[in-house]
């Protein structure tokens, strides 16, 4: 059940990842950077409100839109503005290539395969480790409504189910593979349904609502540890800008956006919190300003860093 201090922790949670964004972006504009950023904006309830329920030391496969889950998971947030930067103060130690190479095992960040869909194998062999191990780790794992088409979902679902792996497949379904919509793409209603194939668990929860998320996610969390195998959730959201950043898209009408931003969590929620007794409109005031400073320090820190020198291609490479 969630509490006051998880309805106030959901709604930091989300102005903190909006906040570093937006941050980065104006990085992004002002040329520094070198990564090739999908921003996650509107989906903020999705991957704070899934991401709360893990322990420290349970493992993360983040998906490629945003940075909400590794925030959240405990990534340091200058450090993640330092890999976008190409600084070797970043996770990357300066390799500077953003989001789909960032790790951070102390908090259980194991990162995000280079090809979308190569992490579901990655997470099946996560939890395997965790089970193999005899401790009471799970594994979450994101991944959007494109690659849940990919054969590596299946095949990693189907080895989660018959090996009773604890590991939780969560579906951020923002209605758009690049600028394929879902109904052309998938053969069901609901990716939820692909969960009665392999015999688990699979339901269907707003993810512009946290509160919805951060349940949902609690009770298979709750459900894996306890040795009852994996689940299957899907989160319908929104992205509010492109897949990319300078995407055209022309492949959706300014109807259906206004639609979704009607539902903006970083709008609701506050007046949520309000109308529920949860906050005040002063401490959503400091809440806002605590974050602003915080995401600012952050940006100021990582600024003062520096590139790596040429050498840094050769660390880690064995021949």
């Amino acid at each position: 059940m969630a509490t006051r201090d998880t309805y106030r922790g959901l709604y930091t949670g989300m102005l903190r990842v909006a906040t570093w964004e937006q941050r980065l972006l104006r990085m992004i504009e002002e040329g520094r950077t070198s990564g090739f950023y999908h921003a996650g904006r509107g989906q903020e309830a999705t991957a704070v409100g899934a991401t709360m329920p893990l322990r420290r030391d349970d493992y993360l496969l983040y998906d490629h839109r945003g940075m909400g889950h590794a925030i959240t998971k405990g990534v340091p947030i200058d450090r993640l503005f330092s890999d976008f930067l190409g600084f070797r103060e970043g996770t990357t130690g300066g390799l500077g290539a953003g989001i789909v190479h960032i790790a951070w095992p102390e908090a259980g960040v194991l990162g995000q395969s280079g090809t979308l869909g190569g992490s579901f194998p990655i997470a099946a062999g996560a939890g395997l480790s965790a089970l193999y191990r005899g401790t009471d780790q799970v594994v979450l794992c994101f991944f959007g409504d494109g690659a849940s088409n990919r054969g590596t979902f299946h095949e990693s679902a189907n080895v989660a189910a018959l090996w009773n792996l604890p590991v939780i497949w969560l579906c951020e379904n923002n209605g758009y593979a690049v600028s394929v919509p879902t109904a052309e793409a998938i053969s069901v209603a609901q990716i939820s349904q692909r969960a009665i194939a392999y015999d688990m668990p699979g339901t269907t929860v707003d993810g512009m609502d946290p509160i919805a998320v951060y349940d949902a996610v609690s009770a298979a969390v709750e459900r894996a540890r306890a040795g009852g195998g994996p689940s299957l959730i899907e989160a319908m959201t929104y992205r509010y800008r492109g897949h990319y950043e300078g995407d055209p898209q022309t492949y959706r009408t300014r109807e259906e956006r206004d639609e979704w931003e009607a539902k903006d969590p970083l709008v609701m929620f506050p007046r949520r919190l309000i109308d529920e007794g949860y906050a005040d409109e002063q401490w959503i005031e400091a809440t806002r300003i605590s974050v602003s400073e915080e995401i600012e320090a952050a940006a100021a820190t990582a600024l003062q860093g520096s590139k790596p020198p040429v050498s840094r291609i050769f660390d880690n490479v064995y021949a």
